[in-house]
């Protein structure tokens, strides 16, 4: 009845990447997120150029389950998530990064690679789920940042983008997402080397923010669901 797809985008090497939930219900009932005979609860990604059997699409030959005889869907690129709710290409990096809305808990971000799984409904972001203590993290991937359910942090997160435009210089390399509940927007820098830091761009936007977007020259836009769509400018010092 709900979490049915986050985004569909083609990435840069030109496969088409889908956003699927875990079907909702509260708590993945069904565990479809870690189970990999379905699609949901996975980022998936096909060939629209090509066919395979009855399908209107191929299998990337590097998917982790390509030519897989345990009945699990090729499709699939990455699962064991919630409610994957906007990912994005950094085109610097090359990684993918995923806003995935939590539970009751914990709302996270997640840099998505092929094959791994980011562990709900064993997991909620950084704490066990399913049990809820002495969880098993064995082959999961953590995410790269959460934050909680509360009024310092927000409910439903929404994922956004790496700023890679040349209008704000203090927000280059910083991945900007927010939060649809609390209206916060964030900037976050990680590297996978330094500590990873955490600002508060914008404490309350006034606006539920749903997407986020980039133009042809990486400046970034904000996409209020209110019909209106904002944008960074630079910060203007009258001396």
């Amino acid at each position: 009845s709900n979490h049915n797809g986050g985004q569909i985008a083609f990435g840069p090497d030109g496969y088409l990447y889908i956003a699927s939930g875990d079907g909702g219900s509260g708590g993945d009932p069904q565990n479809n997120a870690q189970n990999r005979a379905n699609l949901l609860g996975k980022i998936l990604r096909i060939d629209v150029n090509n066919t395979s059997g009855s399908n209107n699409y191929a299998i990337p030959s590097d998917n982790p389950f390509s030519g897989n005889t345990s009945g699990w869907r090729e499709e699939i690129f990455a699962f064991g998530l919630r409610n994957p709710w906007r990912f994005s290409f950094d085109p610097v990096t090359g990684w993918i990064w995923c806003g995935d809305v939590g539970q009751n808990a914990r709302e996270e971000i997640n840099i998505i690679e092929n094959g791994k799984n980011y562990g709900w409904r064993i997991m909620e972001g950084d704490l066990c789920y399913n049990p809820p203590t002495n969880c098993d993290t064995t082959g999961l991937t953590m995410p790269v940042w959460v934050y909680g359910h509360n009024s310092a942090g927000g409910y439903s997160i929404t994922g956004g983008y790496v700023y890679r435009g040349l209008s704000v210089p203090e927000l280059q390399g910083k991945y900007i997402y927010g939060d649809y509940v609390s209206r916060r927007l964030w900037a976050l820098y990680y590297d996978s080397v330094n500590p990873t830091v955490n600002e508060v761009l914008i404490n309350n936007t006034g606006k539920n923010i749903s997407s986020f977007g980039v133009d042809k020259n990486n400046e970034l836009y904000i996409l209020g669901f209110d019909g209106l769509i904002h944008k960074f400018v630079p910060t203007v010092q009258i001396l």
